[in-house]
């Protein structure tokens, strides 16, 4: 038997060895499809190589890519733990070509590969072909020696492969493998086909064709080849079963979520731990890249997969976190493979201890209102949804939970309701800040935010991404289009700019389209979660619905998280070295310097600033990482985190940590550590150097420092030291002696004003 991580590596080191570049797995957020929520198949990252906008240095792939069919159009979340197949976490084996080999050699490759290298007999398989597909009929009976009967031509779109109405498209051909006739199910094309007899095991699409407006398909002049091959299916097959939950990996993921909650493997538990097994995946590998639970968008996706796993562990008798202890395990299964798993196993598992954790409360509270208000209702009956808004509103308690609590006693959930008692929410806020003073223009925002979700964030882990035009706004007012010249502000559904916050000024850089160039001179957050890109179109015209390319600021950017981090570092050395009354009062964190207010009722003597500088340097020399972590706000700041001065905090938080320092006792801790939503340094020593420029009082009891870190550092010092050697050549003397020679020549100038 040949274990998963075995199969994975077979795999790719057979295609690397015919030639194939070794590419690996793409983001689970995908960097160059905004339609899409998450990486669902090999093919996302190599989109644009199909469609010939991108070119490589290779022209023939193999990868294993990660993947996630758990929202929007692919999602499986619900089938998870109920069938033998279904997932929401995968991975997808593909070979690829870019105008290289095609259907023969594509098929004449998987073949040897199935039949000789993994040894699948070949009277256990069986192939299907779009019915127009003559070529692939005929090879494959030339190449793998198949009877007519066993290559079912098959007249559905299950046979076609299209990215859309138009564009790149053409015929598949899928391998299946026949289990026996001791299981329940007809080979494709069949009126039992569902069954779980005969199982897909492979899909090669051969993309040949050009599909226009008008209807007619044009030969593509470099057809390509995309396949994909399941992991788990194929080594569920290989290890002798046709469920994926009893292959290796699973076993031991399925052996560990009966250990943490403390129950047996047995028919009336089996789907509960399988559920948390698959969902355990999911939520490491996605928090691994830096999505976290929220209520909106991926991070709602996550939340909803957590909380099933949670709600499952509960249903095991488990009433107290326990999911996070199997993390370990997870990481000793992948993280050969998957090193993200390794790095991010402090941030994995503390998110995920402390969304079972409020979890745990939020199930408890929830469930008691929810019975009390429910109490006299019976089966056919229809919660309100006033009550079950206010559930959702007030405590925590969101639809889906509400609904699946209801569901056992089949009560429904009246979700007009639901979404009236929303909709007058958001009427009530708008009424309350139209009160505000605010200018009438920024209304606008507000029209805005109803008619989509809040927008994501991808930006702490990436400066590139593509985005999805949802609105555009000028002087004040919703428009379809934006031309040369043209100023205004642009709405994606994604971005990796950052929204000025915390004291932190928004990003700059550029957006690029098909038929657009425009720069981005400021980013902004806006009501409903929105952000808003301050834009001027350079070429071209921007319209709604249109995917564009985002790129940050690569110089800018660098040059804000060396001074936020610098900020960080700066507090807690004027906390040394002035004491622990001093508290941040306010801040600016931009490019080109930093400002920092605080609570102190004297002027900084020149050996305080010394001091200070001193230790926030020292502490940029170790060259430590810059470690973040989501916690609860009560636990960040039992922990010592330290909170911002006007900043507004959720229950979760991300806390950035850096530097070591001792105790007292001589232990080791961090050096600072604060809530924080900015960008950081990836590690200490990217600050580079950090300069106190000037010391002032902004009011009473108030101080404030400026300061410049990196290259500014750098360069000021410059300026300072030409600036002495300008002087020392005045006073025809060498730098160390140019103090001195002033010196002298006042107490010369005094002497002569005395004679």
């Amino acid at each position: 038997m040949s274990s998963v991580n075995d199969i994975r590596r077979t795999y790719v080191d057979y295609f690397a060895n015919q030639g194939h570049h070794i590419v690996p797995s793409a983001p689970l957020v995908p960097e160059n499809d905004p339609t899409l929520m998450f990486t669902n198949s090999g093919m996302v990252q190599f989109k644009n190589l199909f469609t010939g906008v991108e070119k490589r240095s290779y022209t023939r792939a193999v990868s294993a890519q990660k993947c996630v069919r758990a929202g929007g159009k692919h999602n499986d979340l619900d089938n998870v733990g109920m069938t033998a197949r279904h997932l929401t976490f995968f991975e997808m084996l593909g070979n690829f070509s870019f105008g290289d080999y095609f259907k023969e050699q594509a098929i004449t490759m998987a073949w040897d590969l199935i039949t000789n290298v993994l040894e699948i007999p070949a009277e256990k398989l069986l192939v299907t072909v779009y019915h127009e597909d003559d070529e692939a009929f005929d090879l494959w009976k030339k190449i793998a020696n198949l009877p007519d009967e066993r290559i079912i031509r098959i007249a559905t779109d299950d046979n076609f492969w299209s990215a859309g109405d138009t564009g790149p498209c053409g015929p598949s051909s899928e391998i299946f493998f026949d289990y026996g006739d001791h299981i329940w199910g007809g080979p494709p094309g069949s009126p039992e086909e569902d069954g779980d007899r005969f199982i897909e095991i492979w899909n090669l699409v051969f993309t040949q064709f050009d599909q226009k407006g008008d209807g007619k398909r044009l030969i593509l002049p470099n057809p390509c080849v995309d396949t994909g091959m399941g992991l788990e299916r194929i080594s569920a097959l290989l290890q002798g079963t046709n469920n994926v939950f009893e292959t290796d990996m699973f076993k031991t993921l399925v052996d560990a979520s009966a250990q943490v909650t403390g129950s047996i493997t047995n028919e009336d538990n089996i789907v509960s731990q399988r559920v948390i097994a698959d969902h355990l995946r999911t939520m490491s590998f996605l928090i691994a890249e830096g999505v976290l639970p929220s209520n909106e968008g991926r991070g709602y996706v996550l939340r909803r997969i957590m909380r099933r796993a949670m709600r499952h562990a509960t249903l095991l008798g488990r009433n107290e976190p326990a999911i996070y202890k199997m993390l370990p395990v997870l990481i000793q299964e992948m993280g050969q493979a998957y090193p993200e798993l390794v790095h991010g196993e402090a941030m994995i598992g503390e998110t995920i201890r402390l969304e079972e954790g409020r979890f745990l409360k939020t199930l408890s509270r929830g469930l008691q209102i929810l019975n009390d208000t429910s109490a006299n209702l019976n089966a056919g009956d229809q919660l309100d949804g006033q009550t079950a808004f206010k559930l959702y509103d007030t405590y925590g308690f969101p639809l889906d939970l509400t609904e699946d609590a209801l569901r056992t006693r089949e009560i429904s959930v009246d979700h007009a309701g639901f979404d009236s008692a929303m909709q007058a929410q958001k009427a009530a806020a708008r009424a309350s800040w139209r009160g505000s003073g605010a200018t009438a223009d920024e209304s606008i925002w507000f029209g805005v935010s109803e008619n989509m979700s809040p927008s994501e964030f991808l930006g702490y882990d990436r400066q590139k991404s593509e985005g999805e035009v949802l609105a555009l706004v000028k002087d004040g007012v919703e428009v379809k289009r934006l031309g040369v010249g043209e100023t205004g502000f642009v709405v994606l559904n994604q971005t990796p700019f950052y929204a000025q916050s915390g004291g932190q000024v928004g990003d700059i850089g550029t957006l690029t389209g098909e038929n657009v160039a425009a720069k981005i001179t400021d980013t902004q957050k806006r009501p409903g979660g929105l952000i808003a890109h301050a834009i001027e179109i350079t070429s071209g015209e921007l319209v709604l619905g249109v995917g564009v390319e985002l790129e940050v600021d690569d110089r800018n950017r660098s040059a804000i998280r060396a001074n936020h981090s610098a900020t960080h570092l700066l507090h807690e050395a004027l906390r040394q070295v002035l004491g622990e009354h001093v508290a941040q009062k306010g801040s600016l964190v931009s490019a080109d310097r930093l400002r920092f207010d605080f609570s102190h009722n004297k002027p900084l003597s020149a050996e305080e600033i010394v001091q200070i500088e001193a230790l926030a340097n020292g502490i940029v020399l170790q060259n430590g990482p810059v470690e973040t972590r989501l916690m609860g706000v009560d636990e960040a700041r039992a922990a010592g985190a330290m909170a911002l001065f006007g900043e507004k905090y959720g229950e979760e938080v991300r806390v950035v940590s850096m530097g070591t320092s001792k105790n007292d006792d001589g232990t080791d801790r961090h050096y600072s550590m604060e809530l924080c939503g900015g960008t950081h340094a990836k590690r200490t020593g990217d600050i580079g150097l950090i300069r106190i420029v000037s010391e002032s009082s902004v009011a009473s009891g108030v101080r404030r420092i400026e300061a410049l870190s990196g290259s500014g550092a750098r360069a000021y010092l410059t300026i300072q030291d030409e600036q002495l050697k300008s002087v020392a050549s005045v006073l025809k003397s060498t730098t160390s002696d140019a103090l001195f020679r002033v010196q002298s020549l006042l107490d010369e100038r005094k002497s002569l004003e005395r004679q």
